[in-house]
Order: C-alpha cells, then structure tokens, then sequence
C-alpha cells in the first residue's frame, strides 16, 4: 500500500478533534486511508457509506438516536455531503458527549459541504484535504509516468494506457453526470465537459470569463459561477495574481491549471507519454504538474501566487508569507534552463529572493547568485533551505 504523507495528520487530529473531515475527488482513496489509519484504533469503528441505499435509509429516520447508540465508538460518514442537513445534529451530540475521533466525515469538497461544517462545527472540527497520489508518495516512480497518468490511484497504478484512458472515461462521464450534480451543479454535463476541456487547453493561462462565455454561448457570470463550482470540488485551481506596489501595471486575471495532470491529458485526448511531449500544452501541463506538488507542501500561513506585469516580467511561482516572498519559481520543462530577461526582472521588481527552476530530471546546481536549478525530485528538499513547506 502506498504511504499518504497526509497519514501523520490525520492520525493526530483524531486525538484532538472531536471531528476530522477528509475532504478529495471522488476515488482519490479517502476512504482507503481512513480504513488504514482505523485499522488500530482503540475503540470500535462504525462505517456508514451513504451513499449506500441502506446505510442512508438509516439516517433518514431517528438518526440521533443511531448515533447517541453509538457514543463509544468512532463513526465514518462517507459521501457525508448527500446528508448536509445532518451536520447541526452532529454538533449538538459533540456538545453533549465530547471525546476525540468521534466522527469522521469524508466527502467530495463542495460549497454547500464546506459552507454547513464551517457555521456548525467551528471549532469542533479539523479540515484536510487528500489529493491524488504525490510524487513525494512515489519514490520508485517514473516521473514521467507519474506526470502523465496524474495521481488518481486507479490511473496511476492501471497496468496500460489504454485501460487507464478507459478508466478515465467512465470516471469523467460519471463525475459529470452523476457527481457534480450530487453536489449541487444543475447545468448539463455536456456543458460542463466541454468547458473542462477549454480550460485544459487554457493551461497555465490568463482566465479569460468573457472568452469562455462567447464560446460557450451563456453568460459570463453563469461561467464564472461554473467555474467557482469547479474548482471548489477540487477538479481545477486559481492560481492568483501577486499585487506589490512596483509602479507597474500588473495582471489582475488569475491563471486557470486543471489539478491532475492525468486528466488534463485525458480531457485533451493524449494518449501517450509521446504524445504529450509533442503537444503544445505540454509546457502549461508540467507547469500545474510542479505547482500542485510545491502546494501540497505549504503550510497555512504560506501562500502561492503568480507574478506578471504588463511590460512582460513573469515569474510562475512565487511563495509568500505575510509580506515576505521567500521563494520565486521558474518551471521548466527542458533540463538545460535559460533565465529570460522578464524573469530577472520580476525578481528585481520583488526584491531578489531567492530562485529554484524546476526541471523534470537536471543535477541540482547553483545557476547564478541566488538563483538555483533542481529537478523536480529534489523540489521539497530544496525549498525547505528558504523555509518553505515547514510549519
């Protein structure tokens, strides 16, 4: 079984917090992990799927009365956003009987979820959030392979291509038509196919809303809206402009990455390693492939941004603290880097932090003053010498 560095976490805030939501993709292997943390626990576990028609009959009538049964034991509640109305209930029995790893709620991330946990159990609850397989979890694998196939366990370890790109496809067609709706997005899952697969092609690119809604014939707040939905169920990221005051005219657009790279390269129909090297999106694709990894390192108090001004200065990644950068990143797909003039220039607009470019497989060497070449292997090690990725 393959380690989750999120393991460590999980085990304890089980000791702390009366309730521990995992929240991830579906299939991403939340359900999995509980199951292996749960293995030696000390009090009897109690799993409810409700997504299961009997487990979620059950709660459908005296589901207090279930659950005060069941005081003594640590109870999972899995797809436990089919049953939102179930979270002040919840509260009230953490109030009256308040002991550690009580309750474990997994489910697929959503704004309704989110938004009911956060004004019933505040303070009763500790949130976390499972991706798909890291490279850091992977120290035997291919990075290339990891990049291509993503980290959807299921893609990741199927023994072809072809049965991962099969498996990609019934996952996406049931995320669309019987998932996303679950959590609450009413529009066609034909629509939103399509505009996943223009922001796969939009990767590592300037969001552009009223773009998206010409080409897609609505409106641009319903495909702000759309979008607000998707990354909020974890199938896309936002990566935000960094503001500081340089005098300059900066970008004010976030850029729009697909967060697993397997299927990005699934919605964008490459079918091989190949074939992505000789795509036009593969920059943009190792771009969202590198940023995902560096942010599942941050801690809460470090922030990831872009950095772009009008005059063409750019940095991919720049991490903050409070009003500190600490460190800039380049990424890059070649492993014999070149610094442009745009990018020396966003680093002296900043102050000259520090700088790693990220390659897929280079040696680890200084490039010039502050300013170093690593390979995507070596990334955390890396980051950790600026204080980045610790608590």
């Amino acid at each position: 079984m393959i380690e989750r560095i999120i393991k460590n976490r999980l085990e304890e805030s089980l000791t702390y917090f009366p309730a521990v939501a995992l929240l991830g993709p579906r299939q991403v292997g939340k359900t999995t992990l509980v199951r292996s943390v749960m293995v030696n626990a000390e009090q009897p576990v109690r799993y409810f799927d409700l997504e299961n028609p009997t487990d979620h009959a059950r709660f459908q009538n005296d589901r207090g009365l279930l659950l005060e049964s069941l005081a003594q034991e640590t109870v999972i509640l899995d797809e436990i956003h089919r049953l939102p109305d179930l979270f002040p209930q919840l509260r009230g029995l953490i109030d009256q009987y308040r002991k550690p790893g009580r309750f474990v709620l997994l489910g697929s991330a959503s704004y309704d979820l989110l938004k009911n946990t956060s004004e019933s159990l505040a303070g009763r609850i500790d949130y976390m959030e499972l991706t798909p397989f890291l490279l850091r979890e992977l120290p035997e694998a291919s990075v290339g392979q990891h990049w291509f196939r993503g980290g959807f366990p299921q893609s990741y370890l199927a023994p072809s291509d072809g049965l991962q790109q099969r498996w990609f496809s019934s996952f996406i067609t049931t995320y669309l038509e019987k998932d996303l709706p679950q959590l609450g997005l009413t529009a066609s899952p034909a629509l939103i196919g399509r505009l996943l697969t223009m922001l796969g092609h939009w990767q590592g690119q300037l969001l552009n809303y009223s773009t998206l809604a010409n080409s897609l014939a609505i409106a641009s707040t319903t495909v702000t809206a759309y979008i607000d939905f998707l990354e909020r169920a974890l199938l896309i990221r936002r990566l935000q402009p960094y503001y500081t005051n340089v005098g300059k005219r900066l970008t004010k657009s976030p850029k729009v990455y697909v967060r697993d790279s397997g299927m990005l390269h699934h919605l964008l129909r490459i079918a091989d390693y190949p074939s992505l090297l000789g795509n036009p999106v593969a920059g943009g694709s190792w771009e969202g492939y590198v940023i995902e990894q560096v942010l599942s390192l941050l801690p809460w108090q470090q922030m990831p941004f872009f950095y772009r001004t009008a005059d063409g200065a750019e940095l991919d990644l720049v991490v903050v603290s409070g009003s500190t950068v600490l460190v800039a990143l380049e990424i890059k797909l070649s492993n014999a880097p070149t610094l442009s003039r745009g990018t020396t220039v966003a680093l002296q607009d900043l102050g000259n932090p520090p700088l790693l470019v990220v390659t897929p497989s280079s040696d680890d060497y200084p490039m010039r003053a502050n300013a170093w070449v690593c390979s995507v292997r070596t990334l955390s090690e890396n980051l950790k010498r600026f204080g980045v990725g610790t608590d």
